[in-house]
């Protein structure tokens, strides 16, 4: 069987008495997408910033191509092509489009500021943004002002800084927070194609997106994963029907 592209094993992690997450392991493969589902406080986004790097587990060991990347930073993690999207938008609102791929991407590789030539006017920078913004569809935006973006186009504009790393997986927390039913399907139709090149970790409540993009479905239920599967398996699984599904599965 090939190598998992991220591999957790027995990860845990305590807030004081809170056990936020208890012995977690689960894998992403190529070309998929693991979506993690789960009640409120289930232990998702916990479990989501251990991979990214912003929290360190108590126990247990992370590896991303191979390597283990227990110990390494957030920006570390981030060069080896571990890009994440954020549950809440991080954007510069008063900044074009262009200008943020290109200062995002800068900041979120961990790279030096260039001091003796302007970061806008290096096509070094300039060029892979550009092309990162063809890429999600928002090219015809790169000098409008980000503040001006619909929900759905700054979530496009998000998964464009992660693509100027050009990431070998994606983390992401919902992406689906806060849009209408057509920026869900639009955003669906999005990541269902993101993943052929890079596989998607997602963290999503939209169960509609859930069932309709993931290849497999791991569910958290007070820091334990009660079950791992596809779509057909989870809605089928009693325990995951009696803890999240409402007892009678989501048809």
């Amino acid at each position: 069987m090939t190598e998992p592209v991220l591999a957790l094993t027995g990860i845990s992690r305590s807030f004081g008495a809170l056990r936020a997450n208890d012995d977690i392991s689960l894998t992403l493969r190529a070309g998929e997408i693991h979506a993690l589902i789960g009640p409120n406080g289930a232990g998702k986004s916990t479990l989501i910033q251990q991979i990214a790097g912003a929290l360190k587990p108590d126990r247990g060991r992370i590896t991303f191509l191979g390597r283990d990347i227990t110990g390494l930073s957030t920006a570390s993690r981030a060069r080896l092509g571990l890009a994440r999207t954020f549950q809440i938008s991080a954007l510069a609102m008063e900044h074009t489009v262009l200008q943020n791929a290109v200062l995002g991407a800068l900041g979120y590789s961990g790279r030096v500021f260039r001091f003796f030539r302007p970061v806008m006017d290096d096509p070094a920078l300039v060029e892979p943004a550009r092309a990162a913004l063809a890429r999600t569809g928002l090219a015809d935006l790169a000098h409008q002002r980000t503040g001006a973006l619909s929900h759905g186009q700054r979530r496009q504009l998000e998964v464009a800084i992660a693509l100027t790393l050009e990431p070998r997986a994606f983390l992401m927390d919902e992406p689906m927070a806060g849009m209408g039913a057509d920026g869900s399907r639009m955003l669906t139709d999005f990541l269902r194609t993101l993943s052929r090149d890079a596989p998607i970790l997602l963290v999503e409540h939209d169960m509609d997106a859930v069932f309709a993009l993931a290849d497999r479905i791991s569910v958290l239920d007070y820091g334990r994963v009660i079950a791992t599967g596809s779509v057909d398996e989870i809605r089928a699984h009693p325990e995951v029907r009696r803890a999240y599904l409402g007892g009678e599965g989501v048809g």
